[in-house]
């Protein structure tokens, strides 16, 4: 049982929330998972030039369980899928996920059956970084602005509380539409077989 569940509610809750989060915040340890071209970027983040040492990443992990961030570097095929998550499942909680390039966050230019069109039909992703490949720089202000969502996070009950109004809040931005609720120009409307008017 962790310290957040010990205190009663409200008590120094947010000194303590603030405590965690940068705690949290400053020791990442990002899971060795490169994909495809973009791993080399990734990589590149943790030599000399970029040094990503001095936000508390020191070094890849090999063993998913000594990890909590997962930087999905490059496109995931339908095979490696099961992989990621039974990867993701095996991590250290509280866990965040970073979908980088084009091609994690929603297939790139692979638009067919091999590849997972977006790597959140897998696991939750926390940022999502563009780029064809996204540079290291890119990939440094991706993973400092995970900093200030971890530091952000609060804990214990009230951390439940909020993923399950950001949960519901996301719900409820999407509106689910068909086909046939989009209307029509009315000039030139086609003849569509089976289109209900």
């Amino acid at each position: 049982m962790g310290l957040e569940e010990k205190l009663p509610s409200g008590f120094l809750l947010t000194s303590v929330e603030q405590l965690a989060g940068y705690m949290r915040k400053a020791s990442l340890w990002p899971a060795t998972f490169g994909l495809a071209c973009c791993a080399i970027e990734m990589m590149t983040t943790g030599g000399p030039r970029y040094d990503t040492a001095r936000f508390g990443m020191e070094v890849f992990r090999a063993s998913p369980r000594q990890a909590d961030l997962m930087i999905v570097a490059g496109r995931v095929s339908q095979k490696m899928a099961p992989v990621l998550r039974q990867i993701y499942d095996q991590m250290a909680n509280p866990k965040w996920v970073l979908a980088m390039g084009v091609c994690a966050s929603s297939g790139g230019m692979f638009n067919n059956y091999a590849v997972v069109q977006g790597v959140d039909h897998v696991v939750p992703v926390d940022i999502y970084l563009p780029g064809c490949p996204p540079r290291p720089e890119m990939l440094l202000d991706a993973i400092l602005k995970l900093h200030v969502e971890i530091q952000a996070a609060p804990l214990g009950v009230n951390r439940e509380r909020a993923a399950r109004l950001a949960e519901e809040a996301a719900l409820a931005a999407l509106p689910t539409t068909s086909v046939r609720d989009l209307p029509l120009p009315t000039a030139a409307r086609p003849e569509l077989p089976g289109l209900v008017r």
